[in-house]
């Protein structure tokens, strides 16, 4: 017998057929009829105040951020031209560094360690003037500087700190080689302890080993710290002990004169796709001798009489302890990814309000974000960029309390939730970054409105400090651990919590009632949303724990992770966007100001309905949403794309992103005036 619920889907499909066969007539003096059309998507705009919303957005640092900004507009011969070759680009980059530390009194490296959102809020700022200037301030100072302090003792903090502060020890991160860059535990390069002269020789014995991608290598720099195979002599047969990579400063230019140091060799690896103003080279070292206090021996020694002491047992715990004192990197890409896109939709958007093509007959134009399709591009990934937003301000915070607390627990999750908001983030801005200049047209394909110089740049962001597909798969390695603690009575790490409670509802079949409600209370309801990206987590994990447990019966280990890759991938993206969605809708429920919280609410319905639109076969393939409720979320996700049109104005105002930061002639208000007057127009 048919139940009402399908016998009202019915009626309703054989009415809608009926209108399709049998149309409305309309009178052919129907003065509006395409306007006729749009009757049904009239609503009262939310009344958002960029000025109220904004200080909520930018947070407690905004001040310095204003005072890099303002320091370099005030500079017109530090800003980066559009035409510029790679080694004019490249002094500029270190005098752009020289005058915010040296002129503006900016000092980045006293925050890496004591106030590391401090430190973000400055690179921010930086890279709003020039990525490269971006990269290159992170070198120095969160990868040749963190390392020294992260990785050094007392006396390596006392003897580099002002140096590397006031830039007269410019330095390199040397972990990279030519034939090894995830794998870090296969680095060939090595650093063999001489007993008789107390010294460390420094080698690079194949070609394979030369360290390769260096920043500031190939003209700046005058140290490394440089990762390599510590070895120790046995005095028997077997010759040495390798006791696993660690780091070691290494100076490699003259202090006074620049020139090379003996025994290292440097080459500029070239011509990039973008960060041309960042010099990366390429080094091998023969037989380069640095005294042994250089060994960074924060987590592993070497005495006078070449005994090696670690609080650490295994060479597996001490290379664990290393990288995770190295995800500053990390975090700062994924925060820097979301300024990145912001810019970038910032100057779409604005563009898309401004520009007018086609419209009713005899009417006006209509502004192109008018047009659903424009809005379908943009407005899902302005919600993104507040997702982001919120979630990378929150692995900040994490990070922070980390490094004051130095709790195990948290430096797990930090180091997890860094890499997998580090390859979702970037991985999505370098798809949103195509979509933008699309979005605009020719007119986007004008360098000067920068979509190309964005991509460019940005693109590194996917594979250096941690290969996305790599990250990817530690936090997969991670839930799988995590899954494997449950059921043997353990504890979740924070990140994880919500697994403990949604894989007991995986574990039941879904509800048949709420699978087919498609009220829009309902569908805007946060707690629809979080348990429906949480539930696909949680199948995700479970149906890969299954397969991997089947396929490492015939194939090992490594053959099945090989196997159920994809399977993997997906589990720690679905993950990502748990923990992104989560972390917005607290943010919504922290705003105190009515308006602004409206508006984030509304952002945040558009962020959760869409992710789960573009994986609606998942949800259908398990019956967790019926076909009503799928075509409704599809309904009100084009309707609330809608509604965020109405204020996408206010929303990237509210970025607080002046035209000399945008720097794009077609994000300003006087575009087409701008853009006349740059290509020599009077």
């Amino acid at each position: 017998m048919q139940s009402d619920d399908d016998s009202q889907t019915l009626s309703r499909r054989i009415l809608t057929l009926s209108l399709h066969l049998n149309p409305i007539p309309r009178p052919l003096s129907d003065p509006e009829p395409h306007l006729q059309m749009l009757t049904c998507a009239k609503v009262a705009k939310l009344d958002v105040d960029p000025a109220v919303l904004s200080p909520f957005i930018r947070g407690k640092h905004r001040d310095i951020q204003e005072k890099v900004l303002d320091y370099f507009n005030s500079r017109p011969e530090l800003q980066t031209p559009l035409e510029i070759s790679k080694d004019a680009h490249r002094e500029l980059s270190m005098r752009q560094l020289l005058g915010l530390v040296r002129e503006a009194g900016v000092r980045p490296f006293r925050y890496v360690v004591d106030d590391p959102s401090k430190y973000f809020a400055i690179l921010e700022a930086v890279g709003c003037v020039d990525m490269s200037l971006g990269i290159k301030m992170g070198v120095q100072y969160s990868l040749w500087g963190g390392s020294v302090l992260n990785l050094g003792t007392k006396k390596h903090r006392d003897k580099y700190f002002d140096g590397i502060d006031n830039l007269d020890y410019p330095g390199c991160f040397a972990m990279t080689e030519l034939y090894h860059g995830s794998n870090v535990q296969c680095l060939q390069t090595v650093a063999t302890f001489d007993p008789i002269t107390d010294e460390f020789v420094i080698d690079t014995p194949t070609d394979g080993a030369i360290k390769w991608w260096i920043g500031n290598a190939a003209v700046h720099g005058k140290f490394a710290t440089v990762f390599a195979r510590l070895l120790l002599p046995t005095y028997d047969s077997k010759g040495v002990s390798d006791m696993g990579v660690h780091a070691f400063i290494v100076p490699i230019r003259d202090m006074e004169t620049h020139k090379t140091l003996p025994g290292i060799e440097i080459h500029d690896c070239g011509q990039k796709i973008g960060l041309n103003g960042v010099d990366n080279g390429a080094l091998r070292f023969r037989s380069v001798r640095i005294p042994r206090d250089n060994l960074l021996n924060r987590f592993g020694d070497v005495s006078r009489d070449g005994k090696y002491t670690s609080s650490l047992p295994t060479v597996n715990k001490r290379f664990a302890a290393t990288l995770g004192e190295l995800v500053g990197g990390r975090v700062g890409l994924a925060y820097s990814s979301v300024s990145v896109l912001k810019v970038a939709a910032t100057i779409a958007i604005r563009y898309s309000l401004l520009r007018q093509q086609f419209g009713p007959p005899n009417q006006p134009e209509v502004s192109i974000l008018d047009y659903q399709s424009q809005q379908h591009k943009l407005m899902p990934m302005l919600a993104s960029t507040y997702a982001f937003h919120f979630a990378t301000a929150y692995l900040v915070e994490k990070y922070s309390e980390m490094k004051k607390s130095h709790d195990e627990a948290l430096v797990g999750d930090v180091h997890a939730l860094s890499a997998g908001l580090k390859a979702y983030v970037t991985a999505y801005t370098a798809k949103s970054l195509s979509t933008c200049r699309e979005s605009c047209g020719g007119h986007g394909y004008a360098a000067v409105n920068r979509f190309g110089s964005l991509r460019n740049d940005h693109d590194i962001f996917q594979t250096f400090e941690g290969d996305n597909t790599v990250l990817l798969q530690q936090v997969a390695g991670d839930l799988l651990k995590q899954y494997q603690q449950k059921f043997q009575g353990g504890t979740f790490a924070v990140t994880w919590n919500y697994l403990k409670v949604s894989m007991n509802k995986y574990l039941s079949q879904p509800n048949p009632v709420t699978a087919r409600w498609e009220g829009e209370e309902h569908l805007r309801n946060p707690q629809f949303q979080l348990d429906a990206f949480r539930y696909r987590t949680s199948r995700l994990l479970q149906s890969v724990a299954v397969r991997l447990r089947k396929h490492s019966k015939n194939l090992g280990n490594f053959g099945a992770w090989n196997r159920c890759l994809n399977h993997l991938l997906t589990l720690a993206e679905s993950h990502i966007e748990s923990v992104i969605l989560a972390k917005f809708i607290e943010s919504v429920e922290s705003c105190s100001d009515p308006s602004s919280k409206a508006a984030l609410k509304l952002v945040c319905d558009l962020y959760a309905l869409d992710r789960i639109w573009n994986d609606i076969g998942t949800y259908r393939n398990v019956d967790y949403v019926a076909p009503n409720k799928a075509k409704a979320i599809q309904k009100l996700t084009t309707y609330l794309s809608f509604q965020v049109r109405n204020i996408a104005r206010e929303l990237v105002d509210a970025f607080d992103l002046p035209d000399h930061v945008t720097r794009a002639p077609i994000a300003m208000q006087s575009a087409y005036s701008e853009y006349t007057q740059f290509v020599g127009f009077d």
